[in-house]
């Protein structure tokens, strides 16, 4: 008797990240030593997002012809400032309501100018390249190659108006770029290789997202209840707006767009490191902490579900263009 699982999944919107990622993170939640308690090989898997992540991106890098690297240049280029800038845009705007501390009452108390730019500045490139393998092209995956350098608390200070007090590591740019240039390199120099690495791709991605999800405390969404699920959907909605927009104008579609309109998962620690540099948010730090990794899981949820929407409707409005241009080339 065969179970038809893969199928199962799949019908789940963006099912092959979303399904891995919340069984990992029901288990961390449910057991956090698991992966300690197993150690070995299993230890590995709760633990080794960013090792799969390298070999995705030598993989998919294998998939990208040396002609796509302008558009991932342009690609890259256009989400990267989008998202900067309307953070900067809602930063500056939260800063001069707010200041530094949180919201002390009412429905928003706890909610600060820190919290939300670390929530909207850093996008979730797991999560991003896994959509893009699925609904988008390869060369679109290679886009996060130039948004990677939203990481770290570099950017949220710069918004926030604390400048000067980290500088940017461009190890961790390179670092970022190496494996999928390899992988590039390996691709172009040999169409077998291209052919080899290409198929692991779509393997690599539930794999990834569980050990993603491994990460993740869901009660972290209890903790900060509404406001952080709120957080998680204004993230979504304002980054998402500006982020089609962008990517359509640079000749995509706009899933590239609803695809990086998330909370990178190590922007949780955004927060205290802000604080350490500068003192005036530290009353803000704690509660930012927990908003903006339930954005984390908010925006997890709810991205490949608008992105598979998104990718749908236009891959219907696509059938019927065509249909529509055939009928009218029917003589009556």
């Amino acid at each position: 008797m065969q179970l038809r699982i893969k199928r199962t999944i799949e019908r789940v919107p963006g099912g092959m990240m979303i399904v891995p990622l919340f069984t990992g993170a029901i288990i961390h939640t449910a057991w956090p030593r698991a992966g300690q308690f197993f150690g070995s090989f299993t230890g590995a898997l709760f633990t080794g997002a960013l090792t799969i992540l390298a070999v995705f991106y030598v993989c998919m890098g294998a998939t990208l012809e040396v002609r796509a690297t302008p558009h991932i240049l342009k690609k890259g280029g256009a989400l990267f400032a989008s998202k900067v800038a309307v953070a900067m845009v809602v930063g500056a705007i939260l800063g001069r309501l707010w200041g530094e501390r949180p919201v002390e009452s009412g429905v928003l108390g706890g909610l600060s100018a820190l919290a939300v730019v670390a929530a909207m500045n850093d996008t979730n490139g797991g999560l991003y390249m896994a959509l893009m393998g699925q609904f988008g092209e390869p060369r679109d995956v290679g886009a996060y190659s130039i948004m990677s350098i939203e990481s770290g608390p570099f950017l949220t200070m710069v918004t926030l108006g604390v400048a000067g007090l980290s500088a940017f590591p461009w190890q961790a740019l390179v670092g970022a770029v190496l494996p999928l240039a390899v992988g590039m390199l390996l691709g172009n120099l040999d169409h077998e290789l291209r052919d080899f690495l290409g198929r692991a791709v779509p393997v690599l991605i539930p794999f990834f997202a569980f050990a993603l999800g491994a990460g993740i405390d869901l009660s972290a969404v209890w903790r900060a209840g509404l406001l952080g699920i709120g957080l998680g959907v204004f993230v979504l909605i304002a980054t998402g707006v500006v982020l089609v927009t962008a990517d359509r104008l640079t000749g995509g579609t706009g899933t590239a767009g609803l695809a990086a309109a998330t909370t990178a998962g190590n922007a949780a620690a955004v927060p205290a490191i802000v604080a350490a540099a500068n003192p005036a948010y530290q009353e803000a730090a704690q509660s930012a902490t927990v908003l903006v990794a339930t954005s984390v899981v908010v925006t997890a949820v709810l991205a490949p579900i608008a992105t598979a929407w998104w990718f749908r409707r236009h891959q219907a409005g696509r059938s019927g263009s065509a249909v529509g241009t055939r009928e009218a080339r029917v003589p009556s």
